[in-house]
């Protein structure tokens, strides 16, 4: 019987500063299909981590945006004609060029027609879907559990990311969860899209989606952390994050890692 191995804190933690600098040092560019209220957030956190965010929608350019770019994130957040038309091409390009993908499949559990869709994506083969319990249960992997997060995973050959208190990350083989982040986090709009884009960015420049997706949340939750140090409330912790991600470095991510 086959038993997913849990991936050693010391592995999980060492890779995420690893994909950061590699991330600064390469400044991969990232496209973005992702809700309205997201895009300004989406794309300064991009830039924070060293990363060159694009957003266009149009479908007479999208193609070739994301055939140039090293990596696609598709946020179901703005469900609309044009964001749907959107995706079907720019997922054909990035299937035709090899390159990562991560759905983010927001609100799902809120409208049949919009977990459909999601699940024709998901048959697309991306690399890593981030969600949280209720959008997992939508899409049809039964109730949050870790045995079917790791079963859906498998099932679904791609990296599980799924949100809450503690993050946790599968691929069917190896499981990760990882339990930083600050409670401020949920009260910025936008957050979690940004997550995603972040976990993009790492599936650039680390070819093992799940050490990329665990580095991601790891980084993102730190900052997080950080940046909750210096925070007032929501509003200033908007900022202090973007300000925490561009400040962040190897030591502070090794030191504050929490990973099981």
């Amino acid at each position: 019987m086959h038993h997913p191995q849990a991936a050693s804190r010391n592995g999980a933690a060492q890779a995420a500063p690893d994909i950061l600098a590699r991330l600064r040092a390469r400044s991969p560019r990232i496209h973005c299909i992702t809700n309205a209220v997201a895009q300004n957030f989406t794309a300064n956190v991009l830039l924070a981590a060293g990363c060159i965010p694009s957003m266009t929608l149009s479908p007479e350019e999208i193609g070739a945006f994301v055939a140039g770019a090293q990596g696609l994130l598709v946020n179901l957040g703005t469900f609309d004609a044009e964001r749907r038309e959107a995706t079907k091409i720019a997922v054909d390009a990035v299937v035709r060029a090899k390159l990562p993908w991560v759905l983010d499949p927001v609100f799902v559990d809120r409208a049949p027609p919009r977990a459909a869709f999601a699940r024709e994506l998901i048959g697309r083969g991306p690399a890593a879907v981030r969600l949280n319990h209720a959008e997992f249960s939508a899409l049809g992997g039964g109730s949050m559990t870790r045995e079917n997060a790791i079963g859906y995973a498998r099932a679904k050959r791609t990296v599980v990311a799924l949100s809450g208190e503690t993050d946790l990350i599968t691929d069917g083989a190896r499981v990760a969860a990882v339990a930083n982040g600050h409670a401020l986090m949920a009260k910025v709009t936008a957050m979690g899209c940004a997550g995603s884009a972040l976990v993009t960015a790492c599936l650039a420049v680390e070819p093992d989606a799940f050490r990329a997706a665990a580095a991601a949340l790891v980084i993102i939750g730190v900052a997080g952390e950080l940046a909750a140090e210096k925070s007032t409330g929501p509003g200033s912790f908007a900022v202090a994050i973007i300000d925490a991600l561009h400040d962040l470095d190897g030591p502070k991510l090794v030191a504050r890692a929490k990973v099981d």
